[in-house]
């Protein structure tokens, strides 16, 4: 403001005969900021490869949630969702879950197993308890074994 002000006035005094400076609305953006037309290109060109990166990892992530997202319809026989399909696309098609994700797939694929399970499906059963099942088994399997080394035909 200073400087308008008092070069304003030298303008008047000297008649304007130095070298016309240029007003800051007048300026290059490299000027503004302070740098050369290189440094500002180069800024520039930083800036938009940091944004691609940024997109690309966003990108990513959205098919990795797509994928997980599918892969519970599968399981599940849900309708798939043709926005997850293109977020899969978008990406490539091949996309590998995140680790934590496939932990979670995993346990739940364990989850299944043990419930479709012979001892899963017993266990289901309402007013079972499984421990007094395998103590009364294993009291039986006993008392055979017992019962075997004593019969004199074996």
């Amino acid at each position: 403001m200073v400087k308008s002000m008092v070069g304003g006035q030298l303008k008047n005094l000297t008649g304007g005969l130095g070298g016309e400076e240029k007003s800051e609305s007048e300026k290059s953006p490299a000027e503004a900021q302070g740098m050369t037309r290189e440094e500002y290109e180069e800024y520039q060109r930083q800036l938009v490869e940091e944004k691609m990166e940024r997109d690309a990892q966003f990108a990513q992530r959205k098919a990795e949630r797509a994928t997980f997202r599918s892969h519970f319809r599968d399981k599940y026989r849900l309708p798939k969702n043709e926005t997850d399909d293109n977020q899969i696309q978008l990406v490539g098609g091949d996309v590998e879950l995140p680790k934590e994700l496939a932990k979670m797939i995993e346990q739940d694929n364990e989850e299944e197993e043990e419930k479709n399970s012979v001892i899963g499906q017993l266990s289901n059963i309402q007013n079972l308890d499984l421990d007094s099942l395998k103590d009364k088994a294993s009291a039986t399997l006993e008392d055979l074994k017992q019962s075997a080394e004593k019969c004199a035909v074996m």
